[in-house]
């Protein structure tokens, strides 16, 4: 398996429908939503990141555990001003992946575009697919 997701995503989903609130505030960090895929020998995850300062956005690994961390600073102006709507999140999102075994963590490249951070993560070459020689009774040899 190349990519775990966070087994309580869809449990903090239910808990924001039930409960309400906004996202994105100092008190609760908000989820990134992100897409992955296979793409040659590469695990390709993109995460959406609107608004981020790319200076704000921190990727770590450790063991297992693919972590991004983004800071979006408010717009809104300081003291005096009547807020009239705010619906765009601000302040630390937080997205956790868990990788596989399969995953050379230590060849992650990552680029940022247009609101989207995009990570590269190879396949390691001890999970990739090969063909295994078949000794046949006699001297010859055939491949599966």
């Amino acid at each position: 398996m190349l990519m775990r997701t966070d087994p309580f995503r869809r449990l903090d989903w239910l808990a924001q429908q039930v409960f309400g609130g906004q996202q994105g505030t100092w008190s609760q960090p908000a989820v990134m939503p992100v897409e992955a895929y296979r793409e040659g020998d590469d695990l390709v995850v993109a995460f959406d990141v609107p608004g981020v300062d790319p200076g704000s956005v921190e990727v770590s690994v450790e063991h297992d555990t693919l972590t991004v961390r983004a800071e979006r600073k408010s717009v809104l102006p300081g003291e005096g001003v009547e807020t009239v709507v705010a619906e765009r999140p601000h302040g630390v999102f937080t997205r956790r992946l868990f990788l596989g075994d399969a995953l050379d963590v230590d060849r992650i490249t990552a680029r940022y575009d247009a609101g989207v951070l995009t990570l590269r993560i190879p396949v390691s070459e001890q999970a990739k697919p090969r063909r295994i020689a078949i000794n046949a009774g006699g001297a010859k040899q055939l491949t599966s």
